[in-house]
């Protein structure tokens, strides 16, 4: 059985358990966000204890417990190991806060402030798991095994990972190349969209250098390796990917350091309070005007049961609003992050253009009495079964155009340079690389692809050129003149190609002809010194699109792992709504600012009463549930488009 994983290598990968090549399908499905699942689970179990309370104290008693093992028992054993390293954060203090609710009689509440806190942990290791599948995508994508041929021309497979520099390896048309390699035999023409973002196929002789990832798209070639699996373009993609994970910037840095200041400042007061209280004031330690339970009362208010939700409900409504325009964010933290971006990075081909050639025209090259419609008739007959970028587009411009095709014989094709074949009449027509034909000099336009035709002594040139899509101009220049973002292009794509649809569109930066590594380069550091959100479509675009401050794929277009590496997918690649997008993440920042405000507003109005005896634990848990549900209200201004 052949397996993506040797069985240590799966463990030492990082991955989600979920997608382990060792479980069945059905467990996979279950094993996918065990933690958020526990917590919807307590938080409907919570429902019915509290529902129950009214009709029949056992039964909302057993749902109760329920609720404390399935939420209680986790945060408590992590409490516990936190308290071991002598660190005292949130965590800490919401697992205190709910158990002591038990030691005074306020089971419902200590309960909902575990169920508050395992839904916010679920969530964040959702997210977490999804970014770690970007690498599972690259790994199923990269072959397992080759096509060795040995010394005596016998063809076998083999592992990858046992292939040695200087073996021969040979790769069928249509195959994905999988080593480091130069060409030993044959010729061909290989895709390398997912490595460089170049969209036009390149041709490959003997002596050439191909990468692995590379799809090998005409004839079959023999490649002698020069690097092993360890050291291959894709392994290095993949590592690119795992770095730039690492080093994503922690927008909520600032709010964690606060929560450990915090939770160490109240649960040091509510001891100091228990015993200091009663001394101070001289009243008793014990009942409901005594010094413990004051304190208790104290640590109870405290709790950040608002500020816990602050942030999370506020995303929510964010996040349900962006989905219903078709805009899938991976985590609330992405609007914080899209909110502090200075400017905006996007590849070109399948972003800003289509990834399709256009057609743009058909000369003369020599004199002839064809017509060039018939020129075009005759290039889409030889064209009409290819899977090319070229063929597509005369193809397309021919049926636009409702010529009709010829029926040529003979057709073959002359790998790595066009298509050769015959008329009805006995004419030889090729289509393909202008410098098989002996054709005039040509003057190219910037960014233009040229392919040659003859038909007998009758020469013609078709100039092709990358469509920009129709929306584009119009969202850069709202992004420019109403966001203020600085525009920039980083793509794989030729200098020429990337200048041209540049200046169309007016961005500010334009660089070009960059390999993965260089695009990575020029993200971390605009990154660092801006703020840069990043949008593309290709495997390519995968590192970048991870470490930038904030990713962005196309969800139709795009690979699945620029999708899995992103913070956000645009599910029906509309460009526009990146405008949209800008103004709900800042929107969002607001929000989020008022609902930490209100929070601890409220706890400092639930805290000291409660510890000056003005008011019963109960009026001191009222205000503080009263600011939680402010704090809900609040950010369900979001669900507004």
């Amino acid at each position: 059985m052949k397996t993506p994983y040797q069985f240590d290598e799966f463990f030492a990968s990082g991955l989600e358990e979920s997608v382990s090549p060792f479980l069945t399908p059905d467990s996979r499905k279950w094993g996918k966000n065990l933690s958020l699942r526990g917590a919807a689970s307590a938080a409907l179990l919570l429902a019915l204890a509290f529902g129950f309370s009214f009709v029949s104290e056992p039964l909302s008693f057993i749902f109760l417990s329920m609720v404390y093992f399935l939420s209680g028992a986790p945060a408590l054993l992590a409490a516990i190991e936190d308290l071991k390293n002598l660190e005292i954060n949130i965590d800490v203090l919401m697992t205190l806060a709910a158990f002591v609710a038990v030691l005074v009689g306020s089971g419902l509440e200590g309960a909902l402030l575990l169920v508050l806190f395992e839904l916010s942990h679920g969530m964040e290791d959702s997210v977490s798991n999804k970014a770690k599948s970007a690498i599972h995508n690259l790994n199923h994508l990269a072959p397992k095994f080759a096509h060795v041929l040995d010394e005596s021309g016998t063809v076998y497979e083999k592992s990858v990972r046992e292939i040695v520099v200087g073996m021969k390896v040979l790769v069928k048309n249509g195959e994905i190349v999988p080593l480091d390699g130069h060409v030993m035999e044959g010729s061909s023409s290989v895709n390398l969209v997912h490595l460089t973002g170049e969209s036009m196929p390149i041709p490959k002789q003997v002596g050439d250098p191909i990468p692995a990832g590379a799809r090998n798209l005409e004839a079959a070639l023999i490649i002698e390796v020069n690097r092993t699996s360890a050291d291959s373009t894709l392994t290095k993609i993949i590592q690119l990917i795992t770095q730039a994970q690492e080093a994503k910037p922690k927008i909520q840095r600032w709010l964690d350091q606060f929560g450990k200041r915090y939770a160490t400042t109240i649960i040091v007061l509510t001891f100091l309070f228990a015993v200091g209280i009663p001394l101070l004031f001289s009243i008793p330690y014990f009942g409901h005007e005594g010094g413990i339970y004051r304190a208790l009362a104290f640590l109870i208010a405290a709790s950040p049961c608002a500020l816990i939700i602050a942030t999370p409900t506020a995303y929510l409504s964010a996040i349900s609003a962006c989905a219903r325009r078709g805009i899938l964010l991976k985590g609330g933290i992405t609007l914080d992050a899209l909110a502090s971006c200075k400017a905006i990075a996007f590849d070109k081909t399948g972003t800003l253009t289509t990834g399709d050639l256009l057609l743009d025209s058909i000369e003369k090259v020599s004199p002839s009495d064809i017509s060039l419609d018939e020129a075009l008739s005759i290039a889409a007959s030889l064209e009409r079964h290819v899977v090319h970028p070229i063929a597509t587009a005369i193809c397309k411009l021919a049926n636009d155009k409702k010529i009709p095709l010829v029926d040529i014989r003979n057709i073959k094709p002359i790998p790595g340079s066009g298509i050769e074949g015959t008329t009805p009449e006995n004419v030889p027509v090729f289509i393909g690389l202008p410098e098989r034909l002996n054709l005039p000099k040509i003057t190219s336009k910037e960014g233009q692809v040229l392919a040659a035709l003859s038909i007998g002594q009758s020469q013609f040139l078709f100039r092709f050129k990358d469509q920009v899509r129709k929306e584009t101009p119009e969202l850069l220049k709202t992004i420019r003149e109403k966001h203020g973002l600085k525009t920039i292009m980083l793509t794989g794509d030729n200098s020429n190609n990337a200048q041209t649809v540049g200046r169309f569109l007016g961005l500010d930066e334009i660089h070009a002809d960059l390999r993965p590594e260089d695009k990575l380069d020029k993200v971390a550091k605009l990154s660092e010194t801006t703020g840069l959100a990043m949008v593309g479509d290709g495997i390519n675009d995968a590192p970048a699109l991870a470490r930038a401050t904030v990713g962005i794929s196309m969800g139709r277009i795009g690979s699945a792992t620029a999708v899995d590496a992103s913070d956000v997918v645009l599910l029906n690649d509309d460009l526009h709504l990146l405008g949209w997008l800008f103004s709900k993440s800042r929107k969002t920042l607001r929000i989020v600012k008022q609902n930490l405000t209100l929070a601890l507003g409220v706890i400092l109005l639930a805290t000291i009463p409660a510890l000056l005896g003005w008011v019963p634990l109960w009026a001191a848990v009222i205000l503080h549930e009263g600011g939680t549900v402010l704090v809900g209200l609040n950010s369900l201004r979001l669900f507004k488009d």
